[in-house]
């Protein structure tokens, strides 16, 4: 196998990431949309885990976008 097919092959593999990160992303709001129409009262103390779920899904993702461009671009 050449070089350049093994890398777009390991780019590829890595970018699966960003797809998970979109589906964590709105499974975290989408739960939190039906928890807060459940009981209104508690959304405002449940809104910073929120935030906190949002910035590690998202994180998991750009990871594994630099890691993409870092076996594209690197090497």
């Amino acid at each position: 196998m050449e070089l350049e097919a093994a890398k777009m092959i390991g780019a590829g593999i890595a970018c699966i990431a960003l797809a998970g990160a979109g589906i964590s992303i709105g499974m975290i709001f989408g739960n939190y949309l039906s928890a807060a129409m459940r009981n209104p009262s508690a959304a405002q103390k449940q809104f910073p885990n929120l935030l906190l779920g949002f910035a590690l899904a998202e994180a998991t993702g750009l990871f594994g976008l630099v890691v993409a461009l870092i076996i594209l671009f690197a090497f």
